[in-house]
C-alpha cells in the first residue's frame, strides 16, 4: 500500500485526492495547507489526518509519496523538502517556475534514487498516446512542422481570485500555467528543441505576467514548430495540435481528431469512453482520471525501479523552453536551448 500525502489543499488537490481514491494500492494519510481550516476539512472529509506544517507531514514515516499541489511558485521550494526528505514526489505542472530550479530537483531526486514526476496527465489520454506511437514509427515520415495552440478564456475575476494569480513569481501567464501541458506534448511528439524565437503580451487582464504567448521554435531533428497561448480568447476553445510530416498530416483539437491522413493507417475509432476534454473557460472542468493513470504509473516506476512515463527531466524541459521564450520576447532575438545533460554537469 502506497500511501500518500498532499501539500496544498487548493482546486488542484481535489483531482489528486480523487484519483488517490480510486487507486487499488493507495491511500491518503495525511493533507497539509498553510490554511489550517481548509486542511482541517478536507482531512474530515476524507478520512485522514492533517497539519498546517508541510514540513510535519514530511517527517512522517507513514507518508511514501508527496503530491505537491500548492501553488506553483512554491513547487521547487516543497519539492526540494520532500526529497531532502526521502519521499518520492509528484508535482502538479510547472515542476518549478524556472528551469535552474527545475534541473536542481532533478539532481536531487537522481542523488537519492527517488522517483520525481511532473503532472502532464494529457499524455496518458488514448488518442496522444496512438499519435505518439505513430510518430515513434516512423509513419508521418520525417516531421516537419509541429503546431500547438491553447486558445483559452480566464476572466479577470479569475485573476483577482488569489493575490498569487497572475504573478510571474507564483503563477506564470498563458504559457506556463495553462499552456505548458500542450507544449509538454509538443516536445514529446517532435523532440527536443535547439532555439526558439517568442513573443509575449499582456493585452486584456490586470495582471503581471503574460496573457498571449506566441514563438517559432527550431528543433533539434530539423522540425520546426510554433506555440500560441493564451486566456484571452472568448469564449476559448480547445487545445490544437497540428503535426505535418513528409507522408501524412495529423490534427487534433482537444481529444477529437480534426484531420487524420497516415498512409496504411486508418483514423483511430473514437475513444468514446474517454472522459472529456476540458479547461478551455473552466480550469475545473477537467476530468481527474488522466492524474489517476499517472499516479498509477508513478506507483509502478517505484515498485519496478524503471523511470515513470513523465519525468523531472521531462518536467524541466517545458519550463526551459517557456523561459526561453520569455527570454526572447525581452531581448527581442532568437535563444539558443542547451541540452540537460549541460545544465546538470555545471551544477555539479
Amino acid at each position: 500500500m502506497w500511501r500518500f500525502g498532499i501539500i496544498g489543499c487548493g482546486t488542484i488537490a481535489d483531482f489528486h485526492i480523487e484519483a488517490i481514491r480510486g487507486l487499488a494500492g493507495a491511500s491518503l494519510t495525511v493533507v497539509s495547507s498553510r490554511t489550517a481550516a481548509k486542511a482541517q476539512a478536507v482531512a474530515e472529509r476524507e478520512g485522514c489526518t492533517w497539519t498546517g506544517d508541510y514540513m510535519e507531514l514530511l517527517r512522517r514515516e507513514d507518508v511514501d509519496i508527496v503530491c505537491v499541489t500548492a501553488s506553483s511558485g512554491s513547487h521547487y521550494r516543497i519539492g526540494c523538502a520532500a526529497l531532502a526528505a526521502g519521499k518520492h514526489v509528484v508535482i502538479e505542472k510547472p515542476v518549478a517556475m524556472r528551469a535552474a530550479e527545475a534541473a536542481e530537483l532533478c539532481r536531487m531526486a537522481e542523488e537519492r534514487a527517488l522517483t520525481l514526476s511532473v503532472i502532464s496527465q494529457r499524455r496518458f489520454e488514448p488518442l496522444h498516446l496512438e499519435v505518439k506511437r505513430i510518430i515513434a514509427e516512423g509513419r508521418l515520415g520525417k516531421l516537419l512542422l509541429a503546431e500547438v495552440e491553447v486558445p483559452f478564456y480566464r476572466s479577470q475575476g479569475y485573476y483577482d481570485s488569489a493575490p498569487w494569480r497572475g504573478t510571474i513569481a507564483e503563477d506564470g501567464g498563458a504559457l506556463m500555467n495553462q499552456g505548458i501541458h500542450s507544449i509538454d506534448l509538443l516536445l514529446w511528439f517532435a523532440g527536443e528543441a535547439s532555439s526558439v524565437y517568442g513573443r509575449t503580451v499582456t493585452a486584456t487582464h490586470r495582471m503581471e505576467a503574460e496573457d498571449l504567448g506566441v514563438a517559432i521554435v527550431q528543433f533539434k531533428s530539423g522540425a520546426l514548430g510554433t506555440i500560441m497561448a493564451s486566456t484571452s480568447i472568448s469564449p476559448g476553445f480547445p487545445a490544437a495540435i497540428r503535426l505535418y510530416g513528409s507522408g501524412g498530416t495529423i490534427k487534433l483539437a482537444g481529444s477529437d481528431i480534426v484531420h487524420w491522413s497516415v498512409p496504411g493507417y486508418e483514423a483511430p475509432p473514437s475513444f468514446g469512453s474517454s472522459p472529456a476534454y476540458g479547461g478551455v473557460s473552466d480550469p475545473r472542468s477537467i476530468s481527474h482520471h488522466y492524474h489517476q493513470l499517472q499516479l498509477q504509473n508513478v506507483m509502478h516506476a517505484i515498485e519496478s525501479g524503471s523511470p515513470p512515463n513523465v519525468t523531472g527531466e521531462d518536467g524541466f524541459r517545458a519550463v526551459q523552453l517557456i523561459e526561453a521564450v520569455y527570454e526572447s520576447s525581452a531581448a527581442e532575438r532568437e535563444i539558443r536551448i542547451e541540452s540537460h545533460s549541460i545544465l546538470l554537469d555545471e551544477g555539479e
